[in-house]
């Protein structure tokens, strides 16, 4: 690949998928002056990506003609597969694109669709998200960025646009892993949340005044600061994906386990899943 296909500055940015998560970022993007570019199976979305001053791409081909770097958000491993599988959507980008996934997927996922990509000339880097969707409205994401040191720094302000922490976690797939990481331990506090002030509430404590105090205390945790504003709509395929991980390790991680099924129990019934819209 030439160098000068490899330093091409990020200005045309494509976004694909326009869901809870996908449409502030776009927002930001635009925001932060990058040629903003969108699509999305739902259709119906692209009245909000206009709005936002965004381009409504009307395929995932055509957006990624146009793109110096894409953005995946859709909310499954297959979506991603599919679309940067050998003659996929997103291998019609010009030599040189990088295309970083925010969905969170096997690391493994990441590490074969980069190297496969790489006779096309795209690079492919996982750069998931943290802090959930009021922080995507804010633009104060935490992002992992797993990759090269050259590509990640290329990506970086394009990252920087709706993210106010950016931290390169190291090679292909460790963005996958430290987002695994996070999840694992987010949903075990959510857990322990429900399960303390359930108890408390039983025994006629002040749940409002209890949580407040809690955050006080030792065990101070994100989801009791944010109770009330979070669900465990994705628990269950978060969990799915540490399960996964770990067996192929070969590590034991009991609680995870438990904690996967009293997510199971407590998540909402999602009655359609929509692709491209996590």
């Amino acid at each position: 690949m030439k160098k000068s296909s490899v330093a091409r500055e990020l200005k045309t940015v494509g976004v694909v998928g326009a869901g809870r998560m996908g449409t502030p970022i776009i927002g930001h993007l635009v925001h932060k002056g990058f040629a903003t570019r969108a699509c999305d199976l739902n259709a119906a979305r692209a009245g909000a990506v206009k709005k936002l001053g965004a381009q409504w791409a009307a395929s995932p081909e055509s957006l990624a003609a146009g793109s110096d770097a894409i953005l995946v958000c859709v909310g499954f491993d297959r979506e991603v597969q599919e679309l940067l599988a050998k003659g996929g959507p997103l291998r019609k980008a010009k030599p040189g694109t990088i295309v970083a996934i925010l969905s969170t997927i096997h690391p493994k996922t990441v590490q074969i669709l980069a190297k496969e990509c790489e006779g096309a000339g795209l690079h492919v880097v996982d750069s998931t998200v943290c802090r959930g969707g009021e922080a995507a409205d804010s633009g104060t994401l935490l992002s992992f960025v797993g990759g090269s040191a050259e590509i990640v720094a290329r990506l970086t302000p394009v990252l920087r646009a709706y993210s106010s922490d950016v931290v390169h976690t190291g090679g292909v797939g460790t963005a996958q892993v430290a987002k695994a990481a996070n999840n694992l331990i987010l949903w075990a506090c959510l857990v322990a949340d429900h399960e303390a002030l359930a108890l408390a509430q039983h025994y006629g404590a002040d749940v409002e005044t209890l949580r407040r105090a809690l955050l006080m205390s030792s065990c101070a945790n994100g989801p009791l600061e944010k109770w009330g504003s979070q669900t465990m709509a994705w628990a269950e395929d978060d969990m799915a994906i540490v399960a996964e991980m770990a067996a192929e390790a070969g590590i034991a991680l009991p609680q995870a386990g438990v904690n996967r099924e009293i997510c199971r129990a407590l998540k909402p019934r999602r009655h359609k899943l929509e692709m491209y819209g996590r």
